[in-house]
């Protein structure tokens, strides 16, 4: 007997959905930043064991969403809810905003089939306090599991995979026991370089910057030939993204080309270029274009 099944992380912006998922699928198919929703799109992390597959679906956060882009990316995380065969509702114990995850859980929960509360950040708080949030939290919607967990130090991560175990229905693998995602390469590879983008630039630039991989090339010698595009909005964006003589868009390339070495096992050689796609996070078109607030279901 197999069980399997899809089961939805959710939760407002910034409380570590993506490291979670990351953690628990024992790779990165999320990138992560302190930025808010980061995540633009459903992510698939595939957690298989002996008769149990766990098919992870990272969602962006949910909160006020003033943009289209914020509200197409919104809505992605409100529809993985519904399809799922459990949601995590994910809080962060060393930042309690109840009020906030009420309007969350207003918005996710109503379509959920069951719900786990799960407390991330445990290891950045007192005893006393997270049990004060465990009881202001049980409050606000009928969870199966209440499970305190860090997604830093992996702390009681191997419980809540069994408690996931035993709630998913029987059902056989949907995904190859050795796949840890179902994102093609091409996305993988512009998310690596939108994380470096934002671990560099910091606060100099806003939210909307977009990466396109324009194309992948693989050498006899068994080198990858990258060539990709960081979209911003503005002419003045542009010039802090290159940087005085292009430093900026070097230190961004190079951040972006090691960790691409490490995770395909070759030398790659990286072309990044800059361009202006005017006003485009308010552009239903262009988003889709650019493949957020899109993503798999079942």
């Amino acid at each position: 007997m197999t069980k399997s099944g899809f089961v939805t992380i959710a939760g407002r912006p910034n409380v570590g959905k993506s490291t979670l998922l990351n953690l628990l699928v024992g790779s990165k198919v999320a990138i992560t930043s302190p930025r808010p929703q980061t995540t633009r799109n459903r992510i698939i992390g595939i957690l298989s064991r002996p008769a149990l597959q766990i098919v992870f679906v990272d969602t962006p956060g949910v909160g006020v969403a003033k943009s289209k882009l914020g509200k197409s990316i919104m809505e992605s995380s409100i529809n993985s809810s519904s399809d799922s065969d459990l949601l995590l509702f994910v809080t962060d114990a060393s930042n309690p905003d109840v009020v906030a995850d009420r309007k969350a859980l207003h918005l996710l929960g109503r379509k959920a089939k069951t719900k786990f509360l799960l407390l991330n950040k445990i290891d950045l708080v007192n005893k006393e306090s997270l049990l004060g949030q465990i009881s202001e939290l049980s409050r606000l919607e009928e969870f199966s599991q209440v499970a305190p967990v860090s997604a830093k130090t992996g702390e009681n991560l191997g419980k809540l995979v069994e408690l996931i175990g035993e709630v998913l229905p029987e059902g056989p693998f949907y995904y190859p026991e050795d796949m840890v995602t179902d994102q093609p390469e091409k996305f993988v590879i512009g998310e690596i370089i939108r994380e470096k983008a934002f671990f560099n630039l910091q606060k100099e630039m806003p939210y909307s910057i977009a990466a396109l991989v324009d194309s992948v090339e693989d050498r006899q010698s068994g080198a990858m030939v990258i060539g990709a595009t960081l979209f911003v909005e503005r002419e003045s964006q542009k010039g802090i993204v290159i940087g005085k003589q292009g430093q900026m868009l070097g230190k961004i390339g190079t951040a972006a080309r090691k960790e691409l070495e490490k995770r395909f096992d070759t030398r790659v050689f990286l072309e990044l270029r800059v361009s202006v796609k005017k006003k485009w996070t308010a552009d239903k078109r262009i988003i889709h274009e650019f493949g957020y607030g899109r993503g798999k279901g079942k």
